[in-house]
Order: C-alpha cells, then sequence, then structure tokens
C-alpha cells in the first residue's frame, strides 16, 4: 500500500472531527460573590489581582442544552489545509498534531465556516462560554475539569515547565467529565461569547474591558499560563497582540445530533 503523504493525513485529519456529545443538564456557572477573596487568597502567588475573580461571580445555575464538543483543539496539522485552501497562512511552526495557535477570532470562525460546509456540517462553530464551562465541569461544581484539587502533569501549563505546546490528548487524566481532553493548559481556546459582566454581577467587575486586544472571552490557559487559568469557572480575554506567544488557539463545538 502507497504510504500516505503530509497533505493526505491533513486531508483524512480534517475530514473527521473526534465529537463529545455533552448532554443537556444544569451547569453552576461561575463563583460565588462571597468566594472570591478566598479564591485570589489561593492563587496570590501568580500575582492575580481579586478584581480579575470577581469577574467570575456570582455563580448561578443555568440550563445547557446538549450540544456536540470536539475532544480535542484544531490541530496544525488540520489548519494547514484550510491554509492552503484559502490562501492563508500558518500563524505556528509546531508539529502537525500540537494545537494550532496564533488565530485570531475571525479566523477560528471562518475555519468553522470552512470545515462545516466541507464535512456537511452547517451548524459547526465555536462554543459558547458558557457551553465550554459546562463541557469542563460536567454536573458538579469542580475546580479543574479533572476534580477538585489542582495536579501537576495533568496539563500543559507553565508549571509543567516544558514551554511549548504538546501533541493534542496528551493529558488523559487531565480529562473532564464527559471526556474532553485538553481544557486547561497547551492552548488557550476562544468562544464565541463577548465579554461582558455576569447578571447580577458585584459592584466594580467592568462593564467593557477596552484594554483587551478582542472583546471574545478565552477560556483554559495555555502552555505559558499559571495553574489559576485551568480554573473551570476563569473567565478572561486576549490582552496581548502576539497570540503565538501567549497560545491561543480553539476548538469547534455543533448542535447536538
Amino acid at each position: 500500500m502507497e504510504r500516505a503523504g503530509k497533505d493526505d493525513r491533513d486531508r483524512i485529519d480534517v475530514n473527521r472531527v473526534d465529537w463529545v456529545d455533552v448532554p443537556a443538564g444544569s451547569l453552576w456557572r461561575g463563583t460565588p460573590a462571597d468566594a472570591v477573596a478566598e479564591v485570589a487568597r489561593r492563587y496570590a502567588d501568580t500575582g492575580v489581582p481579586e478584581d480579575w475573580y470577581r469577574k467570575e461571580a456570582p455563580r448561578t445555575r443555568v440550563r445547557v442544552e446538549a450540544f456536540r464538543m470536539a475532544r480535542t483543539p484544531v490541530t496544525v496539522g488540520q489548519w494547514r489545509l484550510f491554509a492552503r485552501e484559502t490562501g492563508g497562512a500558518t500563524p505556528s511552526d509546531a508539529p502537525a498534531d500540537h494545537p494550532v495557535t496564533g488565530v485570531g477570532h475571525d479566523g477560528a470562525v471562518a475555519y468553522c465556516h470552512w470545515l462545516g460546509e466541507r464535512i456537511g456540517e452547517p451548524g459547526l462553530r465555536l462554543p459558547t462560554e458558557t457551553e465550554w464551562e459546562r463541557a469542563a465541569r460536567g454536573d458538579d461544581d469542580r475546580e479543574f475539569p479533572w476534580g477538585t484539587e489542582y495536579r501537576t502533569g495533568l496539563a500543559n501549563l507553565v508549571d509543567l515547565g516544558l514551554g511549548t505546546t504538546t501533541p493534542v490528548g496528551s493529558f488523559p487524566l487531565g480529562a473532564s467529565p464527559f471526556g474532553v481532553l485538553d481544557l486547561a493548559g497547551n492552548a488557550d481556546e476562544w468562544t464565541s461569547t463577548r465579554y461582558a459582566p455576569y447578571p447580577g454581577a458585584p459592584d466594580g467587575v467592568p462593564e467593557t474591558e477596552d484594554w483587551a486586544h478582542d472583546p471574545h472571552i478565552t477560556r483554559g490557559g495555555a502552555f505559558c499560563h499559571d495553574r489559576d487559568l485551568a480554573r473551570c469557572a476563569r473567565r478572561h480575554g486576549v490582552y496581548e497582540r502576539d497570540l503565538s506567544a501567549i497560545g491561543v488557539g480553539f476548538r469547534l463545538a455543533a448542535p447536538a445530533r
């Protein structure tokens, strides 16, 4: 049998999405307002001010309809075919099985539309912020996708000391309750949600983040981020223009079948 070339491997990969079915259910979204100070104290060594955690409040029980989420982020190899067919560039020179990083929000949305047409999934899109947290938390109020305690070695974050991305799916013990991988670390992930305070947010939570490079929320943290960004509730934005340096990537979502 003829050995598949690199282009063929990219083509096979891009046409197959490993979907995880996330059932409809309730999500305890966010952090209780009276717990914010304790959260800030627990992660004081990261240098993150309490105000940044206050954006997670209040904790609210919300209903999330069933949807599908890709088990792992979009890879460099999958992005390459899109770039070739659309005349774009590949912003990362990482190996093909690493998450693509350096992709802006508009580029991530364009990829979703392109792949949706290619594989007959017109509803393919980025996950909403609430869907992302539902996929990470499951049916309880765990702090991290894998449970209540942080453990080095379950995600590619700065404490691992690698300083770069790893192949997607490299940390199976860090899976969420539904089996979604890499929701913490490796690549920070775009959502489709533009930043706004949660309803009932504490006083002082900003209505907008004018200092952000992009108004959309990202989740999960990247290889260069500390463990506070691995928390399921941690909502943040893109505050730097160099999206490759801060490891911004994305994963796919779609309506339930």
